[in-house]
């Protein structure tokens, strides 16, 4: 099934055939455990919010949409919760590797968690030190904003947080607020649509695209035994046709 945007300039996409591939732009959510991360990037996608999920294995989410009337398809890679631990932070490789392969990173805490924020520095610096010179934008996600009775997190804090490590900053309620959340993906993914797209990306996939008609269908062993034993009783029947 697809689920797609019809918000703002993200519009509702119809596939057309096209020689042309899609740009694709991709984008990691990280922070700790229970922050909310599947449900952001759920509701973002699809406007639901459901409250329980399984534990997080790190899903891959895509959509296919207009951004300002260019056809791209938005990849929203999920990670497993990052732990705090006396030694630092325990970052499970998935995450590291989402760095490398996302175009941006947002990075959430819940402001009912404390420890979740106290996170998001050490994030940062992983995402500095992953990326390099080619560092991916950050933005900064302050979710369950709607949680006033449980908060731990001041809400000044966020943007002083924000405006240290240079990204902007939403405080969202994905449970209550489907139009922050959106804002925010939405900002960023216009943000990265007006940005070059990458050589490797749109020359492998248009290779791919003008190799697919060139490459036959690999044939079923079985319906290959079947044409052979075909041609082998015909080539019998004619035989015995001949000799009478």
């Amino acid at each position: 099934m697809r689920l797609i945007h019809n918000m703002s300039s993200i519009a509702e996409y119809s596939p057309v055939e096209s020689s042309v591939p899609n740009r694709v732009i991709k984008m990691a959510v990280i922070g700790g455990s229970g922050v909310g991360k599947t449900a952001l990037v759920v509701r973002f996608l699809t406007r639901r919010f459901i409250g329980d999920y399984e534990r997080n294995a790190g899903n891959l989410y895509s959509r296919e949409v207009q951004i300002d009337a260019e056809q791209v398809t938005i990849q929203v890679q999920d990670t497993p919760g990052v732990e705090m631990t006396d030694n630092g932070i325990n970052l499970p490789d998935h995450v590291t590797c989402s760095i490398k392969w996302a175009d941006a990173v947002v990075l959430v805490y819940s402001v009912t968690d404390r420890r979740s924020f106290d996170l998001i520095e050490q994030l940062h610096q992983q995402v500095v030190r992953t990326g390099g010179a080619n560092m991916p934008p950050v933005i900064l996600l302050a979710n369950k904003a709607d949680l006033l009775h449980l908060r731990q997190v001041d809400a000044q804090q966020g943007p002083m947080l924000a405006e240290t490590l240079g990204c902007s900053f939403y405080e969202v309620s994905a449970s209550e607020d489907y139009s922050q959340v959106h804002k925010a993906f939405h900002r960023l993914c216009c943000q990265l649509a007006k940005q070059p797209a990458p050589a490797s990306n749109s020359t492998s996939a248009a290779t791919e695209k003008r190799r697919s008609p060139l490459i036959p269908r690999p044939k079923s062993p079985n319906m290959q035994d079947l044409k052979r034993r075909f041609k082998q009783a015909l080539s019998a029947k004619v035989r015995t046709v001949t000799s009478v």
